[in-house]
């Protein structure tokens, strides 16, 4: 027994705690300190990385007496006629005579399909035309004959010189061959249709424009199929180019279904194209569709341009002003709008209103006042002062003191 708790004692490790000395205690102490006053320093110093924003200096909206705006939207200039000219027929695409930009008349070729195979029935069913052509001679020779020996037996038999049944199958020869004469010329008929339609095949070859216009897109190249209908698993193409009536172009703008009462036909309107801030077009009101858009609550007014310009183009970002129908009196002084701001400038928390202010880099929040709302934009009665920088489109991140970059 002694013998084992000799043995156990042996296999104990010893755990024998050396003391620290000072010095060592003083390094970690120091070093946990250093460690700290980093972290203060970083949290309470550090700036974080500035926030992108577009910024706008604000004016004051004044409206005209001899021409008040009574409401405002944005919209896009669309084309009225604006085609993908396409093939009636399936075929490989030869040539193309178009490019992007290109201008072309009504009824300008502008793509030939491959017609070899076309030309060829075209010439099978001309041949056929005139085999028919050749028969309907044939057998009217043959009638000729037959009239004459049916005439010659008539009065033959009159003499009793030929029997009833000689004149029986003469009439019954001539009766033939005249309605073979008859469907002879059917079948001529029926070859010169099939001719002519085989013609139009032919002509279909030839892809031609359907108005005047600028092409915008081209969307094939010699080589490719084309068919007036989706198939091939997206590797047949459905048309040839994409052209549009630039007599056509018109603007589209969605009014809010609350004002759409400020608007009528034949209202004036002032169009500015976004590429061209400075550019006023006058235009007027075309027509006001009959029908809402419930999930968007607006009404689609439509808007002909009294102008026409190379630098409007299809599918362009527009600002429309629509203006006072009633003319005021020239006593009447300008009248003071206030602010006028996108409602994208605008932070709403409840019933209150916010916009940013930009100041020496660093975003300041700001209460204001609507006075007015029209369109995408509103009016701002107090809050906000001319000439100060405001942001024109809120990003989430951004907080009162942040600083930005623009």
């Amino acid at each position: 027994m002694a013998n084992q708790d000799e043995l156990i004692s042996q296999l104990r490790i010893q755990r024998d705690e050396q003391p620290q000395s000072p010095q060592a205690r003083l390094w970690i102490m120091a070093a946990v300190a250093l460690l700290a006053a980093i972290v203060v320093i970083y949290t309470f110093f550090h700036e974080p990385d500035p926030v992108e924003v577009k910024i706008e200096m604000a004016s004051v909206a004044v409206a005209d007496s001899s021409e008040a705006r009574v409401l405002d939207a944005t919209g896009y200039v669309v084309a009225r006629r604006m085609a993908t000219v396409s093939s009636k027929v399936t075929g490989k695409v030869a040539e193309i005579f178009i490019e992007e930009g290109m201008f072309v008349e009504k009824d300008q070729v502008v793509a030939r399909l491959d017609d070899v195979n076309t030309k060829k029935s075209l010439e099978l069913y001309r041949a056929q035309w005139q085999a028919s052509k050749t028969m309907v001679a044939e057998t009217q020779a043959r009638l000729t004959e037959a009239k004459l020996t049916l005439d010659r037996n008539t009065e033959l038999a009159r003499q009793q010189l030929v029997s009833a049944a000689a004149l029986d199958r003469a009439r019954a020869d001539f009766e033939s061959l005249t309605a073979q004469l008859a469907s002879r010329r059917a079948e001529v008929n029926v070859s010169e249709k099939r001719l002519a339609l085989e013609q139009q095949y032919l002509d279909d070859m030839q892809l031609r424009a359907p108005f005047a216009g600028v092409v915008i897109s081209k969307d094939s190249q010699p080589g490719e199929m084309i068919s007036p209908m989706s198939a091939g698993g997206g590797f047949t193409r459905t048309g040839i180019c994409t052209l549009v009536d630039m007599a056509s172009l018109e603007i589209e703008v969605d009014v809010n279904e609350s004002y759409i009462q400020r608007v009528r036909v034949d209202q004036f309107v002032q169009a500015i194209l976004e590429a061209y801030p400075d550019w006023k077009i006058p235009a007027k009101v075309i027509a006001i569709i009959p029908a809402a858009d419930r999930q968007k609550a607006t009404v689609k007014v439509r808007i002909g341009f009294q102008v026409t310009d190379p630098r409007i183009l299809p599918e362009m970002g527009v600002k429309v002003a629509f203006m006072n129908a009633e003319p005021q009196v020239e006593t009447e002084s300008k009248k003071t709008l206030g602010i006028r701001v996108p409602t994208t400038a605008v932070r709403s928390d409840g019933e209150d209103k916010y916009v940013f202010v930009v100041k020496e880099k660093f975003a300041e929040i700001r209460k204001v006042t609507l006075s007015a709302s029209y369109g995408s934009d509103v009016y701002i009665s107090s809050g906000i002062k001319a000439g100060e920088d405001f942001v024109v489109d809120i990003p989430d991140e951004l907080q009162d003191g942040m600083r930005v970059t623009y």
